[in-house]
């Protein structure tokens, strides 16, 4: 699609929401019912479902931001059901149609029986919500694989940020996925590493709330990156009790976790965390991993509602690696599995953010959130992908390496019409981020100690300024969901190898139109159609390269499915989706930068299961199936490298009384490795393993990895290298292993 189609298109859209506002802002009823729905804690509850069923035909809505919600046609006498998942389901009679109602939900051993599909553009959510609660993270690294269909790996000592793979993306750390901390950005832009590389290792696991997450381009607040999806986790606000948590495993592994409350009133709260972890790993050469995090949070409820959070974190890191190796030289017993050919890698990486948000109640269908952050980042990693390939006598180590501040500030203005049995939501944000890149370096260097030469250094600014509109109209059984978004980006780039001082710019902007629709005859199913156009951004570096045409590559994406409940304790979600991108990228390990590769097409159908046999015991499967091409290449060269084919995961969890535990499976296939497929990635089966006492106010535990011993590859490229000794170069699977065996026990006390 031309660029200037896009824009007819976006014009065309801006006018209907121009329309739609100026009709139906002044639409309010005034015979409408209002009320609050809130926790036991006076925390309010967003999402519940409110249903009045005596109507003849039963009006229904959802609790808001600040839970409040509003319904139409309620008399004396009629029957609300409240409904909200992990709570007690309640029953209220109204004996007063003038007065605003409040709701108390206690919380509960939850129920699928109680999940309400529904009209909402989100409802696949429940999925996660469902997963924390049967199956609580267990680290970090397990917080992305959280979402269905997502896999991660990696490869660098456990410090660097994980490879993610979703929807037959190789996203490297994060080119094709938007990630979000409490309104936080984790993609990083024109990193020293790459586009995009998103760490979360930051975030204390036990600490997550809820994860909200969509896969392909159709959400208007979503931009940079959100090509293959978003997930944005939700911190928590409160603490139930204060906890300390030891675990120790194999591998000189010890954890310890402490979460403490400091102020808990019915309108104030505020709790500090804390994580350290250090760890070996099942390498010859220890990684002697360490990393601290250090958190805290204040939420506050002020009048009409309002409410205002403050958080503060602090992040470390440091650690060994042993890189990856080729397959050769593990087939002819030269080293083991998880032995070395350069074990100097590793490296540093630390993050500071401040965080500001604020949600005003402006009248009973208005209010506006905002937030606003800062990061202080710095990053130093060492990597040696090819050996001996380009400097023979010293190596191919190499140093990417950055100091970086962001600082970001959103604002979203959500109003809400009841007329006419019909709900309309009508969402218009606004923001701006700014990254302040110093000393961005690529170096070459010995042993971590030496700098060879330097390959790249320099500063950058990079900006993004966009605004967003956003509509939900619910119209009888249909919900119809029209966006748009403009981002506008403005790169600098300042040479420090020029002899002078020399800056590059170069500015440009990109429409990004969405329009889903959702079709729901009844409480237990959802019916929807998903269209829209995403894009990510380039490197800084490259978008100044003057035959670099496409700075923000667009991504034109459409889903298809459905989301039901064929048995009251059963949630099914099936789509066929297809992606089509402007332009790929190809990581080149050897030079540490990124080059596009052309065009690509994906295609691929989901399918997720949750299934509740009894009060205890239930059951998840994930499944997808992707077919991935460049579509400008020849026919036998148009695999591309690492996308995922087939995955996999299920597992059966339970929670009786006070005993809990499960046992977990993924599966990852074959996939190619490179353009004609002649070298492949091979494929794993991993079996996990957990179990869990609690006894009044202590936790006992048992975590296993990888329960079978496998030995499989977590992370694998194809690589051409040369060992020291070789006379030329070969190209092959250069590999991490996954690690083996291995078990952790644990002990938390809540108090």
């Amino acid at each position: 699609m031309k660029t200037e189609n896009i824009y007819i298109h976006a014009k065309r859209i801006s006018s209907i929401f121009m329309l739609v506002c100026i009709f139906n802002v002044h639409s309010i009823d005034a015979q409408s019912f209002r009320g609050k729905i809130f926790d036991q804690y006076k925390i309010p509850l967003v999402g519940a479902y409110i249903e009045n069923v005596n109507s003849d035909h039963p009006h229904h809505t959802h609790s808001r931001e600040l839970g409040d919600f509003i319904l139409e046609d309620v008399h004396v006498g009629d029957t609300l059901q409240v409904t909200f998942f992990g709570f007690e389901n309640q029953r209220i009679i109204i004996e007063n149609a003038d007065k605003e109602l409040v709701v108390v939900l206690q919380e509960k051993s939850f129920d699928l029986d109680e999940v309400v599909v529904g009209q909402d553009i989100k409802s696949i959510n429940f999925i996660t919500d469902i997963d924390i609660k049967t199956n609580p993270v267990q680290s970090s690294q397990e917080v992305l694989r959280k979402v269905p269909g997502l896999f991660i790996g990696q490869h660098a000592g456990g410090g660097k940020a994980e490879q993610i793979f979703l929807r037959g993306f190789d996203i490297d750390h994060g080119t094709d996925i938007a990630i979000a901390v409490d309104g936080m950005s984790v993609n990083m832009v024109s990193h020293a590493h790459g586009q995009g590389y998103a760490d979360l290792h930051f975030v204390t696991p036990e600490i997550i709330e809820n994860i909200d997450f969509g896969k392909g381009p159709y959400y208007a607040n979503k931009g940079n990156f959100a090509t293959a999806g978003y997930v944005d986790f939700q911190l928590k606000e409160r603490l139930n009790k204060s906890m300390f948590s030891i675990e120790a495993g194999r591998f000189n592994t010890f954890r310890s976790v402490g979460l403490f409350n400091l102020l808990q009133t019915e309108k104030h709260n505020a709790y500090a965390a804390a994580e350290y972890l250090i760890t070996d790993g099942p390498f010859e050469s220890s990684q002697n991993f360490n990393r601290l995090n250090l958190m805290a949070k204040y939420t506050g409820r002020l009048e009409n509602l309002d409410k205002i959070s403050v958080l503060f974190s602090h992040f470390k890191s440091r650690w060994d690696a042993s890189g990856q190796i080729p397959e050769r030289v593990v087939e002819t017993d030269q080293i083991t599995r998880f032995g070395a050919i350069d074990d100097t890698e590793g490296g540093y990486t630390g993050r500071t953010n401040i965080a500001l948000d604020f949600t005003k109640s402006i009248d009973n269908q208005t209010f506006v959130k905002s937030n606003v952050y800062y990061s202080l980042y710095d990053f130093e990693l060492y990597s040696n992908f090819t050996f001996f390939l380009n400097d023979p006598e010293n190596g191919d180590q190499i140093r990417q390496k950055e100091d970086r501040q962001i600082f970001g500030i959103n604002t979203e203005w959500n109003h809400i019409s009841n007329f006419d049995n019909s709900e309309l939501l009508l969402q218009i944000g606004a923001g701006i981020r700014y990254d302040d890149i110093n000393d961005n370096e690529l170096s070459r260097t010995l042993n971590r100690k030496n700098t060879l030469s330097q390959i790249q250094f320099g500063d950058v600014d990079e900006s993004n300024i966009f605004a967003y509109a956003n509509m939900e109209y619910e119209l009888g059984n249909w919900l119809v969901n029209p966006g748009i978004r403009f981002d506008y980006f403005k790169f600098n780039y300042t040479d420090r190898f020029h002899p002078t001082y020399k800056s590059e710019s170069r500015s440009t902007a990109i429409p990004s139109p969405n329009f889903n629709l959702v079709y729901s005859p009844n409480r237990d199913i959802q019916f929807f159609l998903k269209t829209g156009i995403g894009f990510h951004s380039n490197d800084t570096r490259l978008v100044l390269n003057p035959e670099q045409k496409d700075i923000l590559p667009a991504a034109y994406g459409a889903d298809i499915g459905t989301i039901w409940k064929p048995l009251p304790r059963m949630l099914v979600n099936t789509a066929l989706w297809y992606l089509f991108l402007q332009q790929e990228f190809v990581y080149v390990g050897d030079e540490g930068v990124v080059e596009p590769s052309g065009k690509t097409r994906r295609l691929g159908i989901d399918f997720d299961l949750r299934y509740q046999f009894l009060d205890w015991l239930y059951a998840d499967a994930d499944v997808t199936y992707t077919l991935a091409r460049s579509i400008e290449e020849e026919v036998d060269n148009q695999y591309i490298p690492l996308a995922p084919i087939t995955t996999a995961t299920g597992g059966l969890n339970m929670k009786k009384g006070q005993l809990f535990g499960g046992i977990n499976v993924r599966y990852l296939a074959d996939r190619p490795a490179n353009e004609d497929n002649s070298i492949v990635a091979k494929g794993y089966f991993i079996t996990d393993f957990n179990m869990g006492y609690q006894f009044r106010k202590l936790s006992f535990g048992i975590n296993v990895e990888n329960l079978f011993n496998v030995d499989w590859n977590e992370a694998q490229f194809a690589t051409e290298s040369r060992l020291f000794n070789e006379p030329e170069p070969i190209e092959e699977i250069h590999f991490t292993p996954g690690t083996p065996f291995y078990i952790k026990g644990s002990i938390k006390y809540e108090f």
